[in-house]
């Protein structure tokens, strides 16, 4: 495996997507309690929104996110790069 050189925007970059989706988790919870909340729900559509953006642009930058096709790779295969990002 070769260990690629992350800089510092990496880890901001995750670290957004990481946010992004526990904001969204928590609103997903909050709206299976609360369906009629419209404003939870453009909030929920518009944070999906962002992290569909930012993980767009942290795999054309850094390369995919998750495997099994929810992902593209680049050429060479990326998947033998790491970390991953679920090792950081």
């Amino acid at each position: 495996m070769s260990e690629r050189q992350l800089d510092a925007n990496y880890y901001a970059k995750l670290l957004e997507l990481q946010q992004l989706d526990f904001a969204l988790v928590e609103l997903n919870l909050y709206l299976d309690t609360h369906p009629n909340d419209m404003q939870a729900v453009t909030q929920y559509n518009q944070l999906a929104q962002q992290r569909k953006q930012c993980a767009i642009h942290f795999e054309h930058q850094y390369g995919p996110l998750m495997n099994f096709g929810h992902s593209f790779s680049k050429y060479p295969w990326q998947w033998v790069e790491s970390p991953w990002p679920w090792q950081v």
